[in-house]
């Protein structure tokens, strides 16, 4: 079967095979057919090394497909049923999941480490446990979600990472107070989803900070009242909160200079959302006097900080009443055979979200 394969770490070109094999398959594993998905930017971070990933691999980890197979034990799903691929699953026994904070299980933190594609050279590993730029792909079973047969592959594919993290920063992580002033520093997917959240939480100002243009006019379609360049953000924090700072910064770059920066424009007693997923030598300074002085909260929000399953329900729900624009994220498509092109998009900012139809 075809996948696109990351032969080592720094690369900036995948490689679309046809000799690769998906494996795995077994008691409490499923095996899908990918139809859609979307290029996140952590597929990016992966590949560069900022975040950690054993090569080689197959990128991806935001699809959504049909079942083909189920394994001893697998219930909940059956060959023919519509899914969308979750690459953190729950696995509901951890003191994390007893907790309810599902988001936070590390179950599928260990699924990176073991391969899910053979090719006649050795493993081959999936991102993030998935790997979903593939025909096929074998995964846990919590991992194959099902998906109500209204929700089109391409939306469902978003929900499985961009999106639910996105809005669950705002409506889980921030709980973002109407009338509020929301500031959201990285424009791409994740951050016009934190957008959307904070406008269906009633944030009174809305100002969307990203250094390409036509990102910023999307921001102001899908509900910010204002965009800017970053080097435009001290005057329009002058602006809209009288030089005070805003309620709530949501920093959805992952660098810690962005975060640097939103911190600085969190008014005092506001809140910093960090969502952007950045390197572990990427070290963030903030001194002792101003942490106790300023009393901002600052908050790191992992896949949405939420139970994950209830939130693919509520997007879902939100995207039928018509109070969230999913299909509007996609502005690409291209088939997997243009995945260098999608990275391409990506990298320079065009795209908001790509889907590569498979």
């Amino acid at each position: 079967m075809r996948a696109a394969v990351l032969h080592e770490t720094g690369q900036e070109k995948l490689e679309v095979l046809d000799d690769v094999e998906a494996v795995g398959f077994g008691p409490g594993r499923v095996r899908v057919r990918v139809r859609a998905t979307g290029l996140c930017h952590s597929d990016l971070s992966a590949m560069s090394g900022a975040l950690p990933q054993p090569a080689p691999f197959v990128p991806g980890h935001e699809g959504a497909g049909e079942v083909l197979e189920v394994g001893d034990g697998v219930r909940h799903v059956k060959p023919g049923d519509r899914v969308v691929l979750c690459w953190l699953p729950a696995c509901g026994v951890c003191p994390a999941c007893r907790r309810g904070q599902t988001q936070l299980c590390l179950a599928g933190f260990m699924n990176a480490g073991t391969p899910n594609f053979r090719r006649s050279g050795g493993d081959v590993f999936g991102f993030a446990g998935t790997g979903t730029f593939t025909e096929e792909v074998v995964v846990d079973a919590g991992c194959a979600v099902p998906l109500p047969d209204d929700v089109p592959f391409d939306v469902a594919a978003l929900i499985g990472c961009g999106v639910t993290t996105g809005l669950g920063a705002a409506l889980n992580t921030a709980d973002v107070a109407a009338g509020s002033s929301v500031a959201v520093i990285g424009c791409g997917g994740v951050g016009i989803s934190a957008v959307q959240g904070a406008r269906l939480k009633g944030a009174a100002e809305i100002v969307a900070v990203d250094p390409v243009a036509s990102r910023r006019e999307s921001a102001l379609r899908f509900g910010a009242t204002k965009a800017v360049a970053p080097e435009a953000l001290a005057d329009v924090k002058q602006q809209v909160t009288g030089g005070e700072g805003f309620d709530y910064v949501f920093e959805v770059v992952g660098r810690s200079a962005t975060a640097r920066t939103a911190y600085e424009n969190t008014r005092r007693g506001g809140t910093l959302v960090v969502v952007g997923a950045g390197a572990m030598d990427d070290l963030l300074q903030l001194n002792m006097f101003e942490l106790f002085f300023d009393e901002k909260r600052i908050l790191p929000s992992l896949y949405g900080g939420g139970d994950i399953l209830r939130s693919y329900e509520r997007t879902i729900a939100l995207w039928r009443a018509g109070r969230v624009d999913l299909e509007g994220l996609i502005t690409h498509r291209v088939p997997l055979a243009g995945i260098n092109e999608a990275l391409d998009q990506m990298r320079t900012g065009t795209a908001l979200r790509t889907c590569i139809e498979i």
